[in-house]
C-alpha cells in the first residue's frame, strides 16, 4: 500500500479532521484531493488551460482575536478582510503576521513566520501546506 510522509503538525490536523468527520486520515486526504481537483477543473479558464490564482480564505488567531484574510497564490500576498487591519494588503504572509502581532501586542517582537501563523479557513491546516504548489 502506498504511503506519504507528513510532518507532525500535519498528522495532528489530519487526525483531528478524521475524528470530526468520521473518516480515516487517508479518506480525509482523498477527499481534499478530490475537492481540489474539482475546483481546478471548474475554475474559469480551466477549459482553455489558463491558470488564474484563486484567493484562498485564511485566518489567524492571536491574542484572543481572529483575523480573516485572503491569500492570493501566485504573488503570495495577503489581503486582510476583517478586524482593525481590514483592507490592508501585504506582500507576504509574514509581513501580514508581523502587523497583526504589532497591532495587538506592540510590546513583543512581531517577527513571525506567516506561513505557519495563518491557517486555511476550510481545513485549519497551516498556510504552509499551499506554499510549494
Amino acid at each position: 500500500m502506498p504511503s506519504i510522509d507528513v510532518d507532525d503538525d500535519t498528522d495532528r490536523y489530519l487526525a483531528f479532521a478524521a475524528s470530526v468527520s468520521g473518516l480515516t486520515k487517508g479518506q480525509v486526504v482523498a477527499r481534499l484531493v478530490a475537492d481540489a481537483r474539482a475546483r481546478a477543473e471548474s475554475s474559469p479558464g480551466a477549459s482553455r488551460g489558463e491558470k488564474e490564482p484563486a484567493a484562498v480564505s485564511v485566518y489567524a488567531d492571536y491574542a484572543g482575536h481572529r483575523t480573516y484574510a485572503s491569500f492570493i497564490p501566485g504573488p503570495g500576498r495577503i489581503e486582510i478582510t476583517s478586524g482593525p487591519l481590514a483592507g490592508q494588503t501585504f506582500k507576504t504572509p509574514s509581513q501580514a503576521a508581523r502587523q497583526i502581532v504589532q497591532h495587538y501586542n506592540p510590546e513583543v517582537s512581531p517577527h513571525r513566520n506567516g506561513w505557519n501563523f495563518f491557517l486555511l479557513a476550510e481545513t485549519g491546516a497551516p498556510l504552509q501546506t499551499l506554499r510549494h504548489r
